[in-house]
C-alpha cells in the first residue's frame, strides 16, 4: 500500500477533489479487477475508453478516480484525481507505486523495427555471463535469471510493467533489458521510466496502420531517444538513414554503431556462412554462432552496449562469440539425408524478409534452390502486404504464399492483397496455399538435395490466430516433421 499522494508524484495534475493522503491498494486500468482500496485510472485505449467504467469501478469497490474528465454527478465517498493525461499517468503513478525501482537497476531499452528481440536477448544472456542478476522483457519471453515467464507483448501494460520490473527488482537483478515498442512509447506505457541507455537498431516500413504515416512512425522512435536523461547512454546506428536524426537534440551521451563508416564501434564482416560470422570488431578478429548481416549488425549493438556501460572488451568479446540467438530468430534445422536445410524466422516486414533471404542466397555455395513460405498478418499494416510478396518473389526460386495469423480477417482475401506485389514474369514460381501447415509440406515436397527452405513470418511463435482464437502452430515443430517424412 502506498498514499495517494506519493503515488501522484511528477503526474501532472489538473484538479483534485477529495484527500490525497489516504492509502491504496493496488492501481488498476481495467475496471472489472478493482476491489476495495483500489484506484482506478480510466486510459482513452485505441478500442474502449476508461471513463466509461468510472461507475462500475466504483460499484466494484475503487476509493479513488484518476481520469481526464471528471464525472458529471460525483461521489462523496469517492476521491478524484483529474490529469492531463490518464494514459501517462498510469505509467508515473504505477512506477511510484513499485518503489522507482528503476533508479536503483540499470535499465537498457531497445528500439527499432527489427533487432530488438535479437539485442535485447544477447545482452540478457551476456551481462548474466559476466555474472550479473538480469531481467528481460521481450516479444519471446519475459525473464528473470533462470526463471522464464509467458510475454503478451513487446511492452506490457504500465502498470503489468512495473509489477514485473518491481519483481525484478526484489528477486535481486541489477540489470533489466527491454524491447521498447512504438506502440509503448505512443501509448505512453514507459512514462516514468528512468533508463540507463537506450539502442537504436533501424527503422523499416512497419505499424503503418497504427501510426498512419512513416514521419509518425519516426517520431515516435525518436521521442524515446529525446526522454533519455542526460547520465544515460544512447546508442544508434550509424547505417540507418535515419540513424543520425534519433540522436538530435538527445541529452544522453551519443554514440554511433557502423559495419560501413566511421563510428565509435566499428565493424567488418571477414566470413559469413552457416558455420557462423567472422568478424574484425574495434581491430580484433572474432568467430560468432550468429549468422548474417543483420546478426552482424546486432552484435555490434550488443558489444557497443557493453562497452557504453563500462564492461571489458575482451571478455565481452568472449562470451559473445559463443552466445546464441533468440528463438525463431534465424532458427534452423537440416534434414538427415537430403541436407536440406530449413529456416524459421520472424521476418514480418519487407525489409526483415529482404534481410533474411539477401543473407540465405549470400551463403549459397552451388545451386541450391530457396523456396520461401511467407504469410502477412490480418488486422495488421495492409500496405507491407505486396511489398512482401515482391521481395519474397526477387530472392527466392520458389514461393508458397500461406497464412499468418489472419486474426479476424479471411486468409485467403490476406493472400490475394499480397499477390497484387508479385511481378509478372515471378507468377510461374508463385503458389498459394492458405493451410500453412499444408503449405510447410508442399514446400519440403519440392526440395530436392541442399535446397534451403525458408518459413518466415511467426519465428518463435506457438499458436495461430483464426477468428479470435489461438491453436498451437509451431512453424520448426511442423517443419521438423515434414523433414522426418522426407528420411521414410
Amino acid at each position: 500500500m502506498a498514499s495517494l499522494q506519493k503515488i501522484l508524484y511528477k503526474v501532472n495534475l489538473e484538479k483534485v477533489v477529495g484527500d490525497t493522503s489516504i492509502q491504496i491498494l493496488d492501481l488498476q486500468i481495467d475496471s472489472r479487477k478493482v476491489k476495495p482500496g483500489s484506484c482506478f485510472i480510466a486510459v482513452k485505449g485505441t478500442v474502449t475508453d476508461g471513463h466509461e467504467y468510472i461507475a462500475t469501478a466504483i460499484e466494484n469497490g475503487a476509493t479513488a478516480i484518476v481520469c481526464e474528465k471528471i464525472p458529471g454527478v460525483l461521489n462523496e465517498e469517492i476521491h478524484y484525481v483529474v490529469v492531463r493525461n490518464s494514459a501517462s499517468a498510469a505509467a508515473i503513478m504505477a512506477h511510484n507505486f513499485s518503489g522507482r525501482v528503476t533508479e536503483k537497476i540499470s535499465l537498457v531499452g531497445v528500439t527499432g523495427t527489427n533487432g530488438k528481440t535479437t539485442v535485447a536477448t544477447l545482452l540478457f544472456k551476456l551481462f548474466s555471463s559476466l555474472g550479473n542478476k538480469c531481467g528481460l522483457i521481450s516479444t519471446v519471453q519475459n525473464q528473470i535469471a533462470d526463471e522464464v515467464l509467458p510475454s503478451t507483448h513487446t511492452t506490457p501494460d504500465p502498470i503489468s510493467l512495473n509489477a514485473l520490473l518491481g519483481k525484478m527488482y526484489a528477486d535481486g537483478c541489477t540489470h533489466v533489458f527491454m524491447e521498447v515498442s512504438s506502440h509503448s512509447i505512443h501509448q505512453h506505457r514507459i512514462d516514468g521510466l528512468q533508463f540507463a541507455g537506450g539502442i537504436f537498431t533501424n527503422i523499416t516500413h512497419d505499424h503503418l496502420d497504427y501510426h498512419k504515416t512513416f514521419d509518425e512512425y519516426i517520431k515516435v522512435k525518436k521521442s524515446f531517444f529525446d526522454a533519455l536523461p542526460s547520465a544515460s547512454f544512447a546508442l544508434s546506428n550509424a547505417d540507418d538513414k535515419r540513424g543520425s536524426v534519433m540522436l538530435q537534440n538527445a541529452k544522453a551521451r551519443k554514440y554511433l554503431y557502423s559495419l560501413k563508416t566511421m563510428a565509435d564501434f566499428k565493424a567488418r564482416i571477414i566470413e559469413d556462412s552457416l558455420l557462423g560470422l567472422e568478424l574484425m570488431i574495434d581491430d580484433v578478429e572474432v568467430h560468432f554462432r550468429l549468422i548474417g548481416t543483420f546478426n552482424a549488425y546486432n552484435l555490434l549493438a550488443v558489444y557497443g552496449a557493453a562497452m557504453c556501460m563500462g564492461e571489458d572488451k575482451v571478455k565481452v568479446l568472449q562470451v559473445l562469440s559463443n552466445t546464441s540467438g533468440a528463438e525463431g530468430r534465424f532458427d534452423y534445422l537440416v534434414s538427415t539425408a537430403e541436407k536440406v536445410v530449413g529456416i524459421v524466422d520472424y521476418a514480418h516486414t519487407p525489409d526483415a524478409l529482404l534481410n533474411v533471404l539477401a543473407t540465405i542466397r549470400n551463403l549459397r555455395h552451388g545451386q541450391e534452390k530457396i523456396i520461401t513460405v511467407v504469410g502477412c498478418g490480418g488486422n495488421r499494416d495492409k500496405a507491407k502486404r505486396p511489398q512482401m510478396a515482391e521481395v519474397a518473389c526477387e530472392y527466392s526460386d520458389k514461393i508458397i504464399f500461406t497464412s499468418d495469423n489472419p486474426r479476424n480477417e479471411d486468409p485467403e482475401e490476406i493472400i490475394k492483397e499480397m499477390e497484387t506485389g508479385i511481378p509478372v514474369t515471378a507468377r510461374k514460381k508463385c503458389i498459394s496455399i492458405t493451410d500453412r501447415k499444408e503449405a510447410i509440406k508442399t514446400a519440403v515436397s519440392l526440395s530436392q538435395k541442399e535446397d534451403i527452405i525458408l518459413v518466415a513470418g511467426k519465428g518463435h511463435e506457438k499458436y495461430q490466430e483464426i477468428k479470435g482464437v489461438k491453436k498451437h502452430f509451431d512453424d520448426k515443430e511442423v517443419l521438423a516433421e515434414m523433414f522426418h517424412l522426407l528420411e521414410k
